[in-house]
């Protein structure tokens, strides 16, 4: 008997966490801004120019793929999917500038570190917020992670 009210108050006390985690919202930028500060962080701490700018690189590869994902996974308003998707097109320009596309000039081997400051400030300067369910701010980040 005490097995099965063990039983029964864990699978309750597991539908109140999640109903509890669906109901909470997250800031996605916030998330963004957070990643790409340990970027920079690495690219500073890094001396090899090429180290650098794929580090850079990656990072913003993986903030357009899960800006993707977010689209593609969630529900969200015109004006969010327009927010985000001017937020997206500000980070390939970013990308862009970095890699000489688009025509950009290639940022230069000693101006990466600037470079790399110039771009966290329009992450941070962002004046956008897309709030999104908890779970799906879990994958992202875990997507983050992985890629």
């Amino acid at each position: 008997m005490k097995t099965i009210r063990l039983f029964a108050t864990s699978i309750l006390l597991i539908f109140a966490v999640q109903s509890m985690a669906f109901a909470q919202s997250s800031n996605v930028m916030e998330t963004f801004k957070i990643q790409f500060n340990e970027t920079v962080q690495q690219v500073h701490q890094t001396e090899i120019a090429d180290e650098k700018r794929i580090t850079l690189n990656d990072s913003f590869s993986k903030m357009i793929i899960a800006i993707d994902r977010i689209e593609s996974l969630t529900n969200l308003s015109e004006d969010e999917i327009a927010q985000l998707q001017s937020y997206r097109l500000g980070i390939v320009e970013k990308q862009n500038e970095l890699n000489g596309l688009d025509g950009f000039d290639e940022v230069l081997d000693e101006d990466l570190d600037d470079f790399s400051n110039y771009s966290q400030q329009f992450i941070e300067q962002a004046n956008r917020t897309i709030t999104i369910g908890v779970s799906t701010l879990v994958l992202i980040l875990i997507l983050l992670l992985i890629l």
